[in-house]
């Protein structure tokens, strides 16, 4: 069970602090049940979640992790997906998003960004749905380990860039 103020991965919300853990006072919840309510970190609202649900639930990286995760992202492999049918695209990159596993959205967005390059050779650019997963991937990978790091999701990026050119 996590506790009052711990930051977690909350499904494909992403960033979480909790606020509270108990009983709901609100039509629909069961008054015998415990809930988790989350604020999302970079988003607006308020989640309300059982403490047994089944939605993927984790906690945020720690620094030191999150430093070994960018120090591997060149050894990370990815595989560009071909398919044009946006349904079987969509799919496959939920995969990817459901496990809530940073190198798992680092895959994608390599993938992703590879597919981008391979196509711009042929004039062509990426679909909706690739670009839509690509900014997903990159917006919850950010997320987390601006969280872990201590700085803002757009430094992220020049974070990582830094660290591996230095």
């Amino acid at each position: 069970m996590y506790k009052i103020g711990e930051r977690v991965i909350y499904g494909s919300v992403g960033v979480c602090e909790i606020e509270a853990i108990g009983p709901l006072d609100m039509d629909g919840a069961k008054k015998e049940k415990d809930y988790y309510t989350l604020i999302p970190v970079y988003q607006n609202g308020r989640i309300f979640a059982p403490v047994d649900t089944k939605v993927y639930m984790r906690p945020v990286l720690t620094k030191e992790k999150a430093l070994d995760i960018i120090n591997n992202i060149p050894n990370v492999e990815s595989e560009v997906y071909e398919n044009h049918n946006p349904r079987m695209l969509n799919e496959h990159y939920q995969v990817y998003l459901k496990s809530g596993d940073c190198i798992d959205l680092i895959r994608l967005v390599r993938a992703i960004f590879a597919k981008k390059e391979l196509i711009a050779e042929k004039g062509h650019k990426l679909s909706q749905v690739d670009e839509n997963y690509m900014k997903r991937a990159e917006e919850l990978l950010h997320n987390e380990l601006a969280c872990a790091l201590g700085i803002k999701p757009d430094e992220v990026k020049e974070f990582i860039t830094k660290r591996l050119d230095g």
